[in-house]
């Protein structure tokens, strides 16, 4: 203790002083900062939690939005692979549910519509105190009528197969229209609503790009319309593609590379929209059995429930489908503008405007140059003038009118003759419905390849309770023997070799014809659609194979998605025989394309189409030349590179014919068949699709008397050169027997001289049996 106070005398009391003190300062620091980091922790708690909270929120409505139930639809003989998307009224459960919310999540996180209650099931729908479409026609204002324009359809075919636009025009700068949609009641746009080229302005502004408006001499121009076509158009209002001007940081730089920007989610339509209409987000709509009558007596209209279509707003929702990550793609600045062409005949009122506004509503007004409506001469009384005030507030739409029934092929190349657009055409069906971000990802396939031809994504509407229906992820465009389109997954191992994601393009063998985007200039260069087709039918097929045959390529694209309600079966009439018109036209393909392998099309069934004295199928020499002058691959060609996957066997069975009886061998001895011991000299033979047994260009043909035959040369179009071969009478499916001849005659080995000759049928002979070496189809 003596020391201890020695040391705390003087300056040693104060050393000690300070040292206590400093432990104690420093014990204090060390608990304020432990109590510090213990709040900041807490707070970056709380935020994390919070954060979780909302993505589980979103990914559980996006969950709800995207769960799948499989339905089917059938299109040409094919399913079509559809599910069921669960829109925002089959997952409520609670009134305090959003519907607008859920459904304007991915659009615009910011858009708020009131919460509104609906049955889990769907709208019940209450027919009678509901205004259908027509009646609500009586009520609206009137607009300024715009007269359609009357085409002369031999002209303008006649430039088409010219490879030659049918209409020019000088290039006038027109005033910029205000993109309007409504209900069927239409109404003005007010002032104070916004419009929708503003709102691409501010889209595009934020991403770098200028919009210039056009000045005030280019919002009067003087138009002008060349004579080569006999077109009429009064009162017409145009607008034109806004001008973008790129901008870059250095402006004395020589080069400037296009900028880019986000893929704009459109959806321009009256705000809110009452989110309780009848079918609204793309929901089903289950009628009540009162209504069964009426639906079944409207239905043969379009071959679909045109009862309910009637009471669906003609700008509804939809639910954006695609793949997730589409929204963040990028696409060019400066796209190409495009002309869409709706070609119709006696289309459901509905659907038609339906189709329109869903266009006019999800496509930047910058780039859709004009729509076209062609009317193949319908005969609805509401398709014409009605129509005509109609459309009058759109000045962007145009109506063709033919004077004569032409078919769908034709229409479409009136359509697309008087199209003022320069850069791309868009064909579309009259009975869809555009869905989000739909056009510019199109446009910019052919933005980077003129040669591509672009195809959406075709989803389903269906045709009883009128609800959006999601397509599976890798489905492509196909086509089977005869020539019968259809969809089919992409092959597995092509998925994994190429490490494809649910956003890549799809190389399509066979577009399904209905909906595409294609260079205008291509599309002439092509020859557009063969002249000589009728009405409907086999078109698709003619376009996907001069395409890809002929230096082009096409692609479904996921990011862009289209509704369509598929039929079951055409709601109008055929100038001429349905049936013999899709075969007149099939026959005209396999003629022109096909080439070797066109006995495949007609091995299918269609032999019938070989006599010209029952079918005409036309002249073919300006499509061969065409061909020849595009310098075109060979069918083989498409077949290994474009559709490996199709097993397409030229012939049947060949190699050596093998008889059972006489353990012999078929052989060729100058213009007479004979047998020999088994060797690879002249025993080659093929059983071909045309069921003809064929050695070189040398047939086997049975003669009409006797039991003799002749080694000819082919002709496809006779029978009897025909022999069945392997068919389904399992007592004769080893015997080659005469379709010529009647009461069924077999070829028969004769064991006495090696001979061959003609016998009645006798299923246990076995010198009636035959075996060729390879069979390609059994």
């Amino acid at each position: 203790m003596m020391k201890v106070r020695r040391y705390l005398r003087g300056s040693g009391r104060v050393l000690a002083f300070v040292f206590v003190a400093s432990v104690i300062w420093l014990l204090f620091d060390m608990a304020a900062l432990r109590m510090s980091i213990n709040d900041v922790n807490s707070q970056l708690v709380r935020e994390r939690v919070i954060r979780e909270k909302e993505i589980m929120m979103v990914k559980n409505q996006q969950h709800q939005l995207q769960h799948v139930g499989v339905t089917q639809a059938k299109r040409r003989g094919f399913k079509h692979p559809v599910q069921r998307v669960t829109r925002p009224g089959n997952i409520q459960q609670s009134p305090n549910l959003n519907l607008g919310h859920i459904y304007r999540h991915k659009l615009n996180p910011k858009f708020e519509v009131k919460q509104s209650n609906q049955r889990q099931e769907g709208h019940d729908f209450k027919g009678d105190n509901s205004k259908s479409a027509l009646s609500n026609q009586n009520n609206r204002e009137s607009f300024p009528k715009k007269k359609a324009v009357n085409l002369d359809l031999n002209v303008a075919v006649t430039s088409v197969t010219q490879v030659q636009p049918a209409v020019k025009t000088n290039k006038p700068v027109l005033k910029t229209e205000l993109n309007k949609s409504a209900q069927f009641a239409h109404k003005p746009l007010k002032d104070k609503e916004l419009k929708t080229d503003q709102k691409v302005e501010k889209d595009l502004n934020k991403n770098g790009l200028k919009v210039s408006h056009p000045t005030a001499e280019e919002a009067h121009p003087v138009k002008t319309i060349s004579q080569q076509a006999p077109i009429k158009d009064v009162n017409r209002k145009e607008d034109v593609k806004p001008k973008i001007n790129l901008q870059a940081g250095d402006n004395s730089s020589a080069v400037r590379k296009p900028g880019v920007h986000k893929v704009l989610s459109l959806d321009a339509t009256h705000a809110p929209r009452d989110p309780n209409a009848v079918g609204q987000f793309g929901q089903p709509v289950i009628l009540p059995g009162s209504k069964n009558a009426e639906v079944m007596k409207r239905w043969n209209e379009g071959h679909f429930n045109v009862y309910l279509s009637d009471q669906i707003p003609v700008d509804r929702a939809v639910p954006d489908t695609r793949p997730e990550t589409c929204a963040q793609n990028l696409v060019h600045n400066d796209l190409p503008t495009t002309t869409v062409i709706f070609c119709f005949v006696d289309e459901v009122w509905s659907t038609l405007l339906r189709s329109v506004h869903s266009v006019l509503n999800r496509s930047p007004p910058h780039l859709l140059k004009e729509i076209i409506l062609v009317d193949d001469a319908s005969t609805k009384d509401y398709l014409k003038e009605q129509l005509d005030e109609y459309m009058s507030q759109f000045p962007r739409v145009r109506i063709i009118r033919l004077k004569e029934r032409q078919g769908l092929i034709r229409a479409r190349l009136a359509g697309a003759a008087v199209a003022k657009g320069k850069d791309v055409l868009t064909f579309l069906d009259s009975h869809i419905e555009c869905n989000v971000g739909w056009l510019e990802p199109l446009l910019e396939r052919v933005y980077l390849d003129r040669k591509k031809v672009p195809c959406p994504v075709i989803e389903v509407i269906s045709d009883k309770d009128m609800s959006y229906l999601l397509v599976d992820n890798f489905q492509r465009g196909i086509f089977k023997w005869p020539l019968v389109f259809g969809w089919s997954p992409v092959p597995e191992d092509v998925i994994k070799k190429n490490n494809m994601k649910v956003t890549d393009p799809i190389r399509c063998p066979v577009m399904a014809g209905g909906l595409f985007s294609i260079d205008k200039k291509y599309f002439f260069e092509l020859g557009a659609y063969d002249p000589g087709l009728d009405v409907w039918g086999g078109e698709n097929m003619e376009i996907s194979f001069k395409i890809w045959m002929c230096g082009g390529e096409i692609e479904i694209i996921p990011c862009s998605r289209v509704g369509h309600i598929f039929r079951g079966q055409n709601p109008y009439k055929f100038p001429k025989d349905r049936q013999k018109t899709v075969e007149r036209n099939l026959a005209r393909v396999a003629e022109v394309w096909l080439d070797e392998y066109k006995d495949l099309f007609y091995g299918h069934g269609y032999q019938h189409l070989l006599d010209r004295k029952v079918i005409d199928i036309g002249n073919l020499t300006e499509q061969i030349e065409l061909r020849k002058k595009l310098k075109c691959k060979s069918f083989k060609w498409y077949l290994d590179n474009v559709f490996p996957d199709m097993d397409t066997p030229v012939v049947k069975a060949e190699g050596l014919v093998f008889n059972r009886g006489l353990r012999k061998c078929l052989a060729l001895q100058k213009d007479s068949l004979s047998f020999e011991i088994c060797d690879l000299s002249n025993q080659q033979f093929n059983y071909t699709w045309m069921k003809s047994i064929r050695h070189q260009d040398l047939c086997v043909a049975a003669q009409s008397t006797g039991s003799g035959f002749a080694l000819v040369p082919c002709d496809n179009t006779k029978r009897e050169f025909r022999w069945f071969y392997k068919t389904s009478n399992s007592a004769l499916t080893e015997h080659l027997v005469s379709e010529f001849v009647p009461n069924h005659m077999c070829l028969e080995a004769e064991p006495r001289d090696d001979s061959v000759r003609l016998r009645p049928c006798q299923p246990s002979s076995v010198f009636q049996k035959w075996e060729f070496t390879r069979y390609h189809l059994q």
